[in-house]
């Protein structure tokens, strides 16, 4: 039983280590086994669940839903990072997927506005703009520069 205890931690330590490297990065618990593969480092995808989940039940990480396609994306919270309060929007780039963090003051005015005047309150961990990001509209060619 010892050994389960010193097992889940040393595979912790690994994780959190990595996960301080990418503050503010969305990650996906593929993407986190596929690292320590390539890293030559044997933790198993039950392991990177387990210990996502218990990051995101300390307030570690911040788990996110984007939509019914796709799985959970995470997010390490560190003391620089804009999401660890509760006011961060998100934008999904449709054409690579990209996650992009919007803290944009006027989307906080639209949100108060929605609150304000028709009592309906945004919960900015679910909510998602989708577009198009700048780096796919560059490779478009459709990128239109600001007057």
């Amino acid at each position: 039983m010892a050994s389960k205890i010193q097992y889940n931690t040393r595979h912790r330590e690994a994780l959190i280590e990595y996960l301080e490297q990418i503050p503010g990065q969305h990650f996906t618990a593929a993407d986190l086994c596929r690292y320590f593969k390539e890293q030559g480092r044997k933790i198993g995808t039950a392991t990177v669940y387990r210990q996502l989940e218990r990051l995101v039940e300390e307030g570690a990480v911040n788990k996110y839903f984007i939509d019914e396609n796709s799985g959970a994306c995470y997010e390490y919270i560190n003391p620089d990072n804009c999401c660890h309060h509760p006011s961060c929007f998100h934008c999904k780039c449709e054409k690579c997927g990209r996650l992009i963090h919007l803290d944009c003051q006027e989307i906080k005015m639209l949100s108060r506005h929605l609150l304000d005047h028709h009592h309906f309150k945004l919960d900015p961990m679910r909510t998602v703009f989708y577009g198009t990001c700048q780096e796919c509209q560059q490779e478009a060619g459709t990128l239109r520069e600001e007057s």
